[in-house]
Formats: structure tokens, sequence, C-alpha cells
């Protein structure tokens, strides 16, 4: 029986990408390069700075100048954290019948904490979420199973009684590395890797809410 519910941040409970893109294009900007559209955008914000400087300036960690460009990046999406962020529709509503259920739910993200906190309050999950984990609470994050054993250990839950909603292929390696069971969030950014379907996983949503009746048919 599922005792309680992991979630990532970015693509499965909130759309980030209007702010990460905002960030990014202000950085183009600044160095007389053409913008990134948010469609684009969409299917790299998972993958965090290292992916959004790819789509922008074409440039990968190791690159000469990657390093100063995500920190000007970073400082950049620090200070328009939660200008257009929203949850997505329906997870807010997903997130109110899971308390009503008494299902603890939490959030497991490879975002680092400096941003991960201030952007879970501000969207108010903070005082409601079981636990937080971000990208920096562990020596390795996902697709390393750590974080969400770790959130597992913060639950007093056993990894196999716990499900992990992502929309990223790291989020099921995570996942099956660490004995849960794994829902691709396929409402997410998804990313432009290989298909979902091939992901390994135990299910997918479409909606947020599909995860209740996903819940239901293995009361």
């Amino acid at each position: 029986m599922i005792q309680g519910i992991l979630f990532d941040l970015d693509g499965t409970l909130a759309d980030t990408a209007p702010d990460l893109g905002f960030a990014l294009n202000t950085l183009l900007e600044r160095y007389d390069r053409p913008p990134v559209s948010l469609d684009v955008l969409r299917t790299r914000a998972s993958q965090g700075a290292r992916g959004l400087l790819e789509a922008g300036f074409g440039i990968q960690p190791g690159a000469p100048f990657f390093d100063e460009l995500r920190d000007e990046f970073l400082a950049l999406y620090r200070d328009n954290l939660c200008r257009r962020t929203t949850l997505f529709a329906g997870v807010a509503s997903l997130l109110e019948a899971l308390d009503a259920r008494a299902m603890p739910w939490g959030i497991v993200t490879n975002k680092l904490a400096q941003f991960t906190q201030p952007l879970v309050a501000q969207l108010g999950l903070a005082d409601r979420a079981a636990c937080i984990v971000s990208g920096d609470t562990y020596a390795k994050p996902k697709p390393y199973p750590d974080p969400l054993l770790g959130a597992a250990r913060e639950l007093e839950l056993a990894p196999g009684t716990l499900l992990y909603v992502g929309d990223d292929e790291r989020d099921m390696q995570a996942a099956q590395a660490a004995g849960m069971g794994g829902i691709v969030a396929r409402y997410g950014y998804l990313g432009n890797g290989t298909p979902p379907e091939t992901w390994h996983a135990l299910g997918w949503i479409d909606k947020p809410h599909e995860l209740m009746q996903f819940l239901h048919d293995r009361d």
C-alpha cells in the first residue's frame, strides 16, 4: 500500500520555466544574443542551469566561461525567483486531496536549497510539505537515490511504500534505484531526450488529479 508521495519541483509541481527563461533571456540580451522561446525553454528547464545555458549559448560544463555565465544566470534567477512561476493547473487540488486523505507528501528536487526554500515558501507549500530535499542536501543529487532515500527517512516510511512523481528521466532512474515506484508527470517538461514511455516507470499521469485515481486503484 502506498503511504506517501514525493514530488519533483520544476516541471512537476510548479511551472518555473517563465522565470528561468526570464533570467536566461536577460543574460542573452546582456551578451547581444537572440532570446530563446518559452517552448524551447520548457524542454530544457528540468536540466537546470546546464541545460538552459546550452540552449541559449550552446556551451556545456567545462567550456571556457561556462562557470562565469552560470553564476550570472543564477544571480539573475535568484532576483526573479517567483515573478510568473505558478503551480501547474490541478496541482493545488491534488495536494488538497492528499491532505484530506492524511497522506504525507514531500518535495525532492535538484534545485539548490538557496532557490528551493524561498520558492517553495512563496508558492505557499513550505508549511505543508512533510519534507523538502534540495539538490545540495546530499552529496549526490538525482539520478542517484540518495535524496529520495533521505526523504523516506524524514517521512519515517519505507522506500517501497512511496511514489515519486517527476517529469525527467533522472527522476525515474532515482526512483528505481531507491526502490520506489516512479510516476511520470507527462503534463510537465519531459525534456528532449528519450520518450517517457521508455523510462521504466510504474505509471504515467497526464493531469495531476489522475494520481488520486492511481492511488485509489491500489488501495
